[in-house]
């Protein structure tokens, strides 16, 4: 087994946790459980000899992707066992009050996944896992426990589901873009100021602007190395998932900043956060 003082397990945990948090978040729609999921998967990681599993990442993906299919039936099981009227009114939305605090995360939530909800578990997925983050099919056919063929056509049928919604929200975005992506998020969340410098054009400037009620106004940054000092400030340690063409930043539960990347090429150009103040506020405490 893995000591927890480990320079292997240490290395892994600081290249893959933000890439299957992102993974997992894709398929469950919640921070809190993709965290939960990502930490379990870790934990099984850790019951294994050092040297045993040659592709860490990749035994990671399987063990995530089948810890969200089991939480996906699940939670479908238990919302197809509802059937008191009574308890599904109490849960119907209703209209904010303007002076409530703004939140982003259900509105972006709602887009991500108005669609895949509409997919089966498997075919939730094999789409997630092959079309958004291009896994092989035979990985694929390793987390569902089904055969290569049935993981290529569970694929298609959500792709064909997907196609034929009109209200369509979730696109996939170019590989490249998706590449990019993974190496900012990763180098946010360990504050790797030379890594962050490698994924922006020299020239990268970003605004940061505060929701109302900010007691500050937007802040520029200007050049790669102001740039990656402020990521490195403000997002270190901090929970970002890629939720294309944008990046949502948790600091805890609380939807902290969504960052929209400019990608041209391999390299970022221009990030644009939107803040919220009380989350803001609550980190900038924690970090005096």
């Amino acid at each position: 087994m893995y000591e927890p003082s480990d320079d292997r397990f240490a290395e892994v945990w600081r290249s893959s946790r933000a890439y299957l948090t992102d993974v997992a978040f894709r398929m469950l729609g919640d921070i809190g459980t993709a965290e939960d999921v990502v930490q379990e998967a870790f934990v099984r990681l850790s019951r294994t000899e050092p040297g045993e599993i040659d592709d860490e990442r990749g035994w990671l993906t399987v063990v995530t992707g089948r810890l969200c299919l089991d939480h996906i039936r699940s939670a479908r099981s238990r919302r197809e066992r509802t059937q008191d009227s009574a308890v599904l009114e109490s849960m119907a939305p209703v209209a904010p009050d303007p002076a409530d605090r703004i939140t982003l995360d259900d509105n972006v939530r709602t887009a991500l996944f108005v669609v895949l909800e509409r997919l089966s578990p498997a075919e939730r997925v094999a789409f997630v896992l092959h079309d958004v983050f291009q896994l092989p099919f035979e990985s694929i056919a390793e987390t569902l426990g089904r055969p290569v063929t049935t993981c290529r056509q569970l694929a298609r049928r959500a792709r064909q589901k997907i196609a034929g919604e009109p209200g369509r929200v979730h696109e996939v975005v170019p590989a490249e873009h998706r590449l990019v992506t993974e190496k900012f998020i990763t180098a946010c969340y360990n504050g790797d100021f030379g890594a962050l410098l490698s994924v922006l054009h020299p020239d990268a400037w970003g605004i940061a602007e505060p929701l109302p009620g900010a007691p500050f106004g937007p802040q520029v940054s200007r050049g790669r190395e102001s740039v990656a000092h402020n990521l490195v400030h403000f997002y270190q340690g901090l929970s970002l998932v890629s939720v294309p063409p944008t990046v949502l930043c948790y600091a805890g539960q609380e939807l902290f900043a969504v960052l929209t990347l400019t990608v041209t090429g391999d390299v970022i150009t221009k990030l644009h956060a939107t803040i919220d103040p009380l989350v803001w506020l609550s980190v900038r405490r924690e970090q005096s």
